[in-house]
């Protein structure tokens, strides 16, 4: 079997990269802060992780992989641009994550698997819309 071989941040050394489960292989990626449109630096890690996802799928098996991109819909540019606009957090957060959707289809990079938010309101578990929290899957 191929080896891919990654850069580990924490050993800072390259390492041969070996999965918990060679026929369920997991990615979680951080992904935009979802307050306005999308810009280069976010493209990047789209790009990035949409090539080690296809490698991943290469080497083990095109329905092995699971990919998560979360949406960051919890932060501080978010709660501004709502106090400035008088608009509510779910309303921005959710168009801006269909602006970032829309700009990233014709390229079809990212494909993923699931697609979970930050945004969580205690005690009840329910964003600012009623609704339940998504939760990753992974």
């Amino acid at each position: 079997m191929t080896q891919i071989k990654l850069h580990n941040t924490r050993t800072r050394k390259k390492e041969v990269f070996t999965p918990l489960d060679a026929k369920n292989v997991r990615m979680y990626v951080c992904g935009p802060t979802v307050y306005d449109r999308a810009h280069l630096g976010n493209a990047r890690p789209v790009v990035v992780f949409d090539v080690l996802y296809r490698l991943l799928r290469h080497v083990y098996g095109e329905g092995a992989v699971t990919y998560a991109r979360n949406f960051t819909d919890v932060d501080d540019k978010i709660n501004a641009r709502a106090a400035e606009s008088g608009r509510k957090i779910g309303e921005i957060t959710d168009e801006t994550i269909q602006w970032f959707l829309d700009d990233g289809q014709p390229r079809r990079a990212g494909a993923r698997h699931d697609a979970p938010r930050d945004r969580v309101h205690p005690p009840d578990g329910r964003d600012d819309r009623g609704l339940d929290c998504q939760r990753s899957r992974i």
